[in-house]
């Protein structure tokens, strides 16, 4: 029973590869096209309704594009779709955010040490919250702000904001960015979904039935795509911050995660404008570097729990299990006596500011709280401590090994 936890290693890195594989299939079109459309050029042999086109050469052949301002005058044979990579990487991510964040709830996704909440209303809090960006966005849209883009991007900039100051409210550094992430993520693909898709069924539905398409059909998909484009970069950083502690796991992390998206912006903006002009604005690369000096500055200040703290505070019913288990002592000191010099909250390790992931080992709630992940990394493989930092002998391992199991017997 207790090697379940071995198959379920399995099936999130599974889902987690095809999520990275489906997210570079989303980001890749979706970079291709907004390039693209700010490429094309005009030209007076295009036939009618054309907008502009584009000569390209990959692969030793040549692509000749013409883009439709709103649509040819009759419908062509074979019509191909761009939905499906948006809609492949959000549910590959929620089922990646459910098998990490909901089922390892205990450890990944609750801070008792910020928010006393029982597992199934972090579920709830999880679940929900990443609607209301999605609703909030779309009555923007809708409004009468959406005549004027630059304030309506502002707004959708202090939304996410307050969504990462209050992710790191209640859960654990590493979960409110990747949920600020899935947050933005979903708000990404609803645009698709419930706007770009349906406005593009209707163009294509009157060539059918012989009507003249409304061109604000495909502006309103326009200005939607335009946003996704902007949201990427910082998207992809969020993802990518559970690998990072000093990302996550620091009091500012929702300050940087914030200033992240002004980056995305400042990127994006370069990139636009050289494929619209031919020549980017060098300005934007001076305000990313300077940003990043300011999350570089920021993400010095760690934070966390206190060894004091940590040694005084009353267990959770998650450590309480794994701590109460017989042979937690033996696996206790194996673990401080192998891996502490790394994992702790001031490394003995001469090169390490800050214990690797944030993963720190010292008391007992420590060891408690990271079983499964010390079980599958010192007990089950030899992935921890690496060799070069200390040989860990096979009794040290057994001992964690056997732990764990009596936990798994016992419950």
């Amino acid at each position: 029973m207790y090697d379940m936890a071995i198959l379920w290693d399995w099936i999130a890195f599974s889902v987690r590869w095809l999520h990275v594989i489906t997210a570079m299939a989303w980001i890749g079109a979706s970079f291709y096209f907004i390039a693209l459309d700010l490429m094309l050029k005009p030209a007076k042999h295009l036939p009618e309704g054309a907008y502009g086109e584009e000569w390209e050469v990959h692969g030793g052949g040549f692509y000749h594009t013409v883009k439709y301002l709103v649509a040819p005058s009759e419908m062509p044979e074979h019509l191909t779709w761009h939905k499906w990579q948006s809609y492949t990487t959000w549910l590959s991510g929620a089922a990646l955010l459910m098998i990490v964040y909901w089922v390892g709830g205990e450890l990944f996704l609750l801070d008792p040490t910020k928010a006393d909440l029982t597992l199934f209303q972090g579920i709830l809090i999880s679940g929900g919250s990443l609607t209301i960006g999605w609703l909030a966005y779309d009555f923007m849209c809708k409004s009468k702000l959406s005549e004027q883009p630059t304030l309506l991007m502002l707004l959708l900039f202090v939304i996410l904001v307050v969504m990462s100051w209050g992710y790191n409210q209640i859960f654990t550094g590493r979960a409110a960015l990747l949920h600020l992430g899935a947050f933005t993520a979903t708000i990404m693909t609803a645009n698709v979904f419930f706007q770009i898709m349906p406005n593009q069924r209707i163009v294509v539905d009157d060539l059918k039935n012989g009507r003249t398409p409304d061109a604000k059909y495909g502006k309103i998909a326009k200005v939607r795509s335009t946003h996704n484009n902007y949201l990427t970069l910082p998207v992809v950083f969020l993802m990518l911050s559970n690998h990072y502690p000093l990302a996550f796991a620091t009091e500012y992390a929702w300050i940087i995660a914030s200033l992240i998206f002004l980056t995305g912006v400042t990127i994006r903006h370069y990139f636009n404008t050289m494929h619209r002009t031919g020549k980017g604005p060098l300005w934007t690369w001076l305000i990313t570097a300077l940003l990043m000096v300011a999350i570089a500055w920021l993400s010095t200040a760690q934070s966390g729990e206190t060894y004091e703290e940590s040694e005084a505070r009353e267990l959770t019913a998650y450590e309480q299990k794994f701590a109460s288990a017989d042979g937690f002592e033996d696996a206790y000191y194996a673990v401080t006596g192998n891996c502490s010099m790394c994992h702790a909250r001031e490394p003995s390790w001469e090169g390490l500011h800050w214990a690797p992931k944030g993963v720190v080992l010292e008391t007992e709630a420590d060891v408690a709280r990271h079983a499964e992940q010390i079980y599958l990394q010192a007990g089950r493989t030899h992935a921890m401590p690496p060799p070069n930092a200390i040989e860990m002998d096979q009794e040290s391992r057994n001992l964690i090994v056997a732990w764990i199991k009596e936990v798994r017997q016992g419950g």
